[in-house]
């Protein structure tokens, strides 16, 4: 039978490619999940990279890598521009769609076997996420309630009171998230000045984010200066959540300016919205847990396979899925299938 080239281009990434991007971050977070706790930082995150990579082949579209692990130089798998998918029969066009990924985010969380490491994608229409340069990004992000109530370029004590009239709660009530580094001494001594309290994080801004979006996470804002692809990322995410962030590019060298200008960023200094940041109108935003943390449980093995938890969401079709799967590598014992 002979296929229409336009039949599959025509696919909704929404609707038709979530389980295949739910599988994509499942197989990571195994991979890396196997090395958890040994040690090796360089090592956890080759195993996602390798187990993505590999899972990607199996799914029916013409992906392009717009995040990823870095540039074809530095990075020899999963670098940005690195076409990804099945490859498509003759005489058929598979969907084109941009992918960004972090195989592993929190790479010393696993190595070291602390919470919140997780495998994650996001995909969309081309065009439907920025395609951002491996650099710093100031970022601030919330829930749904602080929507056009952030400043980045405001006081953080104006952006601690906006937050709390939001929620309806005092400063002093509020926690706000800090990656624990020295280029954020400042802003953390910002913050305590204010009366807000402070949950300084080792690795993980994005999790983090993730968790300010979601009610009764016990997180109400992340503040601070983060890796701009993570920032994409999240803003992937706080689009399916209906979150709020700004954020701004840290472009402070020559080489710098012209790597933005190279990726077709006219103005270095604009401030952008989660819309702004991921822009499209079919999102699809997938995590697998690797270590246990706040929102996904890590991957737990067993004699016949193991189970994982996967956080799946969608902008267009405004769905949010837990999704808690067994994986049988082995014939169960005598005494059945073993769910936990």
């Amino acid at each position: 039978m002979t296929v229409s080239p336009d039949v599959l281009g025509s696919i909704n990434i929404e609707k038709d490619l979530l389980g295949d991007f739910v599988h994509v971050v499942e197989r990571a977070a195994i991979a890396s999940a196997r090395t958890m706790g040994q040690g090796d930082a360089e090592a956890a995150d080759q195993a996602a990279v390798q187990a993505m990579r590999k899972a990607f082949e199996g799914v029916r579209m013409a992906g392009t890598i717009v995040i990823g692990e870095g540039e074809r130089d530095e990075a020899p798998m999963l670098y940005i521009g690195e076409p990804v998918g099945a490859a498509a029969p003759e005489g058929v066009k598979f969907p084109r769609v941009d992918i960004a990924v972090d195989p592993l985010e929190g790479t010393n969380l696993c190595a070291t076997g602390a919470p919140n490491s997780i495998c994650v994608m996001a995909a969309s229409e081309p065009g439907g996420l920025l395609h951002a340069p491996d650099c710093y990004m100031d970022k601030i992000v919330a829930g749904p309630a602080c929507r056009d109530a952030l400043d980045i370029e405001a006081p953080v004590k104006y952006n601690l009171k906006s937050i709390a009239k939001c929620l309806d709660r005092r400063v002093t009530d509020l926690v706000i998230m800090v990656l624990d580094r020295p280029r954020h001494q400042d802003l953390i001594s910002e913050i305590r000045a204010a009366g807000a309290r402070i949950r300084l994080i080792t690795d993980g801004d994005l999790s983090a984010g993730i968790a300010a979006a979601v009610r009764g996470a016990a997180v109400h804002a992340v503040f601070g200066t983060g890796g701009a692809p993570e920032g994409v990322l999240t803003a992937a995410a706080l689009r399916c959540l209906s979150g709020e962030m700004v954020a701004r590019l840290v472009v402070n060298t020559k080489q710098l300016e012209e790597r933005v200008e190279k990726m077709g960023i006219k103005d270095p200094k604009r401030i952008y919205s989660a819309k702004d940041l991921a822009p499209g109108s079919q999102i699809v935003f997938a995590a697998t847990g690797v270590t246990t943390g706040a929102l996904l449980t890590g991957v737990r093995f067993f004699a016949e396979g193991c189970r994982t938890h996967t956080l799946a969401m969608t902008y267009g079709t405004k769905q949010v899925r837990f999704v808690d799967t067994v994986h049988m590598t082995d014939e169960p014992g005598p005494k059945g299938v073993r769910l936990y």
